[in-house]
């Protein structure tokens, strides 16, 4: 017997549908497009982004080839965070669209945060050993965000115990990004920029602006600053940079390990795809927690997360009962 759940997630950049076998449980089929942003922009407007979205997904749908009267729930993405009032207009894209198909198929219908996504993505093969004493450290264009996390009846419960009070590690690496010309959103090219560049100079790492909470806006002064001045080349930058939120991660952990408890360090989101950030963690922290780290394509939004959060909540529901 085939049950599908049909998972979207309208993110800031990316339109995504996935679908999982609840019995199987593993995940069938993932397709996802990114926004288009005008060369030299440094991000969209919500009503941009919405009609993008929107033709988008219709695009995705349509090339959907299982069978979906086998759906049994469509599993939305329908807030960035699970807590009262978080809203983005992006992901009512997916909220209405979810709805209307959950109607025409008579089949369940769900909701759970972008948030709670991404650390699904996250656990695809450890959520039955991992559901307490976790840190999720979500790390994207719009969000810096360290999370206190523990399993929920449904989805994931989390309290914010530290991250950015400005900008956030993803804007600071788009923003230097789109001065050095590479096409938004930045990263990924600024890192294969460095692959096939390999004169780099060691540039001193600038001081930390804060604890638990911390500042990044005088960071993209300083790297924008750096690049006009040609005192260093490109790859330089480029390379002290990612270093440099590195040790902003780091610096966060050992200020709020002694309030959180936890022994599990899950890096999400799109910044944590990066492949410098994600060995400087490892090689600093791998003896004092269990490192997480999902593949590269589940760390960039998706709906693969959302769509395996009805099997991790049964599966949950089933340990509790018994």
């Amino acid at each position: 017997m085939t049950d599908y759940i049909l998972g979207i997630d309208t993110s800031a950049y990316t339109t995504s549908i996935a679908l999982a076998d609840f019995n199987s449980k593993e995940i069938i089929l993932d397709k996802r497009t990114v926004l288009n942003v005008p060369a030299g922009q440094k991000g969209l407007r919500q009503q941009d982004a919405v009609f993008q979205h929107m033709r988008n997904f219709c695009k995705l749908y349509d090339e959907l080839e299982a069978d979906l009267k086998n759906v049994k729930i469509v599993s939305v993405s329908s807030r960035p965070r699970n807590v009262e009032g978080s809203y983005m207009p992006v992901f009512t894209v997916g909220q209405n669209y979810g709805k209307t198909i959950a109607k025409t198929l008579n089949c369940k219908y769900v909701e759970y945060s972008h948030q709670e996504n991404h650390i699904a993505a996250s656990l695809l093969d450890e959520y039955k050993e991992i559901n307490d004493n976790i840190l999720a450290i979500h790390m994207s264009g719009g969000t810096t965000e360290f999370l206190s996390v523990k399993k929920a009846q449904k989805g994931y419960d989390a309290v914010i115990a530290g991250g950015s009070m400005d900008i956030t590690f993803g804007q600071l690496i788009d923003r230097v990004g789109t001065l050095m010309e590479f096409p938004f959103p930045c990263g990924m090219h600024m890192e294969k920029y460095l692959e096939n560049n390999l004169n780099i100079e060691n540039i001193k790492s600038p001081a930390i602006s804060g604890e638990s909470y911390i500042n990044l806006s005088g960071m993209e002064n300083h790297y924008n600053n750096l690049y006009l001045s040609d005192k260093y080349n490109k790859e330089s930058i480029i390379n002290s940079l990612f270093k440099y939120v590195a040790d902003c991660i780091l610096h966060i952990i050992k200020n709020i390990k002694s309030k959180y408890h936890f022994d599990i360090v899950i890096l999400a989101g799109g910044v944590a795809s990066n492949g410098i950030i994600r060995n400087s963690i490892l090689e600093r922290l791998d003896n004092e927690f269990k490192i997480i780290l999902p593949q590269k394509e589940n760390s960039s939004d998706n709906a693969v997360g959302v769509s395996f959060l009805p099997i991790i909540d049964r599966w949950y529901d089933e340990i509790k009962t018994n």
